[in-house]
């Protein structure tokens, strides 16, 4: 039999062996977790966007040359967008249009900004397969409806750019944008 003294000493053995097992684990498991963070750290941030798209996260566009009934097309994301000075008629076609012809209902004064109705800004990409839509260059096709007409498969928007006729499903889109000044638009 042991003694009293060789028991107290296997016990403090024993405890001390478990301390030293426990420190090992948590060692083993805290050097995974920080394993495993810094393997999976490069594939988040590969998800983050390149520089040159955070630079086109807006862009300015000085709009002072632009003349009534003239358009231009400029670039943001990637994607054309189109920008057209609406004259007073094209402004009186598009508010004379009853919503309950339209197959995406939108009156102009939801398309456009407030004090600035004769502005239209909108995504130049047609919704029906992405083409791009014509109408914003002189002497092209801008369709029956006058606004703009996709060669691709027939699509006809009017002046205030929405759908009319043919296989596209909504208007062409509006993106964020806001007027910083009277002749410059941000868009983005």
């Amino acid at each position: 039999m042991a003694t009293l003294e060789e028991t107290n000493a296997a016990k403090v053995e024993a405890d001390h062996s478990l301390r030293r097992r426990d420190f090992i684990n948590i060692a083993a498991v805290s050097f995974a977790g920080v394993g495993g963070a810094v393997a999976v750290l490069p594939l988040v941030n590969q998800m983050s966007p390149s520089a040159d798209v955070l630079a086109l996260a807006s862009i300015e566009v000085d709009v002072s040359k632009i003349q009534p009934g003239q358009a231009i097309k400029t670039s943001w994301r990637k994607q054309p967008v189109f920008i057209r000075n609406l004259t007073p008629k094209e402004v009186a076609d598009a508010k004379a249009v009853p919503l309950s012809e339209l197959r995406d209902p939108q009156s102009l004064a939801e398309r456009t900004k407030p004090g600035k109705e004769n502005w239209l800004v909108t995504l130049g990409v047609c919704t029906h397969l992405g083409c791009v839509p014509l109408g914003v260059g002189e002497g092209e096709n801008r369709g029956p409806f006058g606004g703009y007409f996709c060669p691709c498969h027939g699509s006809a928007y009017d002046t205030a750019a929405r759908i009319r006729s043919g296989p596209a499903p909504t208007n062409l889109l509006v993106p964020e944008y806001e007027f910083t000044s009277p002749t410059v638009v941000t868009i983005g």
